[in-house]
């Protein structure tokens, strides 16, 4: 297909880009069947994440054998029926042997179909196209009116190649209510500079309404739960600013190392892989202002604006740390200058948050596994009960696993004696909705892709605003200008992260643990 055909491609338009709901009561026919392409289909990302996101969806019924058809696109040799067997063990993970489930297993297998072709080649993308129109014809689709979803799960270094091959021979005609769309995973570059080269090719081909940069941290049920939290709850409005929050810490934690992905980590390490987009999309969502509506430009121009106002970060509120053991691995090098742990102090200079640090903090081979946001208030002036022993209010928001709210405060102990105990108001998930399957992250933004709402995705100024944030930081790292501090594997990470949060003003409670309720 030539670049004449389809002439909404580099411009913004209001053709192509509609939604399944949308019809025309002019005649225009409804929008088409549904091809979605996953590019990189032999590989562990897709046959981890992206094909059981999808065959939940079919489950659900977001997904209807009547209009949708699945490829795989890979190097790799295989047939249709290999690709399946690949990829259903990952399927029936944790679903039991139910008639029912096989039955819809047998049912999205046979939805899919393999193309084999190198990345950078013509034919494999012409042999392609051939497969999808051939579907699109057999379900009736007039031309143009089809819709045409492709999720690269493969490295960004081959994200060019394969943009300008679809570009150039899988597009499908968007002036009938159809439309081509693109997911493409992180790491979007590896500072600022390749970021933005990566974005400009990626721009050469695509408007941005066509392109979905996906942040599977932005699908959590807990994260998605932050604007409503904040913003549909009066309580939270007078309290959620630099008069009462001493400090936010935003923190993701793994209790085992690299695992096999060595290779991969060490060329990105902690702060690429974690915290310049995870966590730092978290902490967009915790301090933005109100949008003026739901609407997905007016969220993420308000995330421009919280990323824009953050102040360089400075040496001696950041500690790096790489635990004992990491270069064992046979595909890390053994002068490894890359962290596998990072605190990181985030200052954003506006009205609101002025003064209040916001602590970012990731690291692997550390004592527990979990993410969480946590919201540690001021101490009560005047504190007549003596509670500042006790600890400060907090509230939390666990992220994975075992997803919670819950705040922590000062409560009279049970007995005849006027003593203060810390207890904790909580809505723990498992136990409040008891039935209720939350959907995977990937589930999510994968439907919302199909139905055009690019609210949870990044939007290239968001992106390059927040790699203006770390490249500096980056670059020192890379120059090994910054050293790394051992620490020990099932540990804290190292004792200088502890004293950096001290002198940020957070305060540890010490003989409280959180215990999630039991059903």
């Amino acid at each position: 297909m030539s670049l004449r055909e389809d002439s909404s491609v580099g411009r913004s338009s209001s053709r192509g880009e509609f939604s399944s709901e949308d019809r025309d009561s002019d005649g225009v026919p409804e929008t088409g069947c549904l091809s979605i392409i996953v590019l990189g289909a032999s590989g562990d990302l897709a046959k981890k994440k992206t094909f059981p996101a999808l065959f939940n969806l079919f489950q659900q019924g977001f997904l209807q054998s009547s209009e949708v058809h699945i490829f795989g696109y890979a190097r790799t040799k295989l047939s249709d029926d290999e690709l399946r067997d690949r990829i259903r063990g990952y399927l029936s993970q944790g679903k039991g042997a139910s008639s029912e489930h096989s039955e819809h297993l047998s049912k999205f297998l046979q939805l899919i179909k393999y193309v084999s072709g190198p990345y950078d080649g013509e034919e494999g993308f012409q042999l392609l196209n051939k497969e999808i129109s051939e579907h699109e014809i057999s379900k009736n689709s007039q031309e143009g009116s089809s819709r045409r979803l492709f999720y690269l799960a493969l490295p960004p270094s081959v994200y060019p190649s394969v943009c300008k091959m679809i570009r150039h021979h899988c597009m499908n005609l968007s002036h009938l209510g159809g439309w081509t769309r693109i997911v493409v995973e992180k790491p979007f570059g590896k500072d600022l500079g390749t970021a933005e080269a990566l974005s400009s090719q990626l721009g050469e081909l695509f408007n941005e309404p066509q392109l979905y940069r996906i942040d599977h941290y932005l699908g959590k049920e807990l994260v998605q739960n932050l604007l409503v939290l904040r913003f549909a709850n009066r309580f939270f409005l007078p309290l959620w600013n630099r008069d009462n929050i001493d400090n936010i810490q935003i923190v993701f934690r793994e209790d085992f190392g690299t695992e096999g992905r060595g290779g991969y980590f060490d060329e990105y390490g902690i702060i690429r892989d974690i915290i310049q987009n995870h966590l730092l999309q978290v902490l967009c969502l915790v301090a933005m202002e109100k949008p003026v509506s739901l609407k997905p430009e007016h969220i993420r121009d308000e995330k421009v604006k919280v990323l824009q106002s953050v102040l360089p970060i400075q040496m001696d509120e950041t500690v790096l740390g790489q635990y004992e053991g990491y270069k064992d691995d046979a595909t890390v090098s053994n002068d490894s200058n890359t962290p596998t742990f990072a605190t990181v102090v985030l200052w954003i200079h506006n009205e609101r948050w002025e003064g209040v640090p916001f602590i970012l903090k990731a690291g692997k081979a550390l004592n527990s596994r979990k993410a969480e946001i946590r919201v540690q208030f001021k101490d009560v002036p005047g504190d007549i009960f003596k509670c500042k022993k006790q600890g400060r209010n907090e509230f939390v928001i666990r992220l994975q696993p075992s997803e919670a709210m819950y705040m922590k405060l000062n409560v009279k102990k049970p007995g005849l004696d006027m003593s203060t105990i810390q207890s904790e108001l909580d809505l723990s998930y498992k136990q409040r909705y008891q039935g209720v399957t939350i959907p995977e992250a990937y589930e999510r933004l994968i439907l919302d892709t199909i139905r055009g709402d690019q609210q949870h995705f990044v939007r290239r100024d968001e992106l390059r605003a927040a790699w203006e944030i770390f490249t500096p930081l980056l670059h020192r790292i890379d120059d090994g200008e910054v050293k790394p501090l051992p620490y020990k594997q099932g540990s804290r990470g190292p004792v200088e992260a502890d004293e950096l949060l001290a002198r940020a003003g957070y305060i540890q409670t010490h003989g409280y643990i959180w215990v999630p309720p039991s059903l």
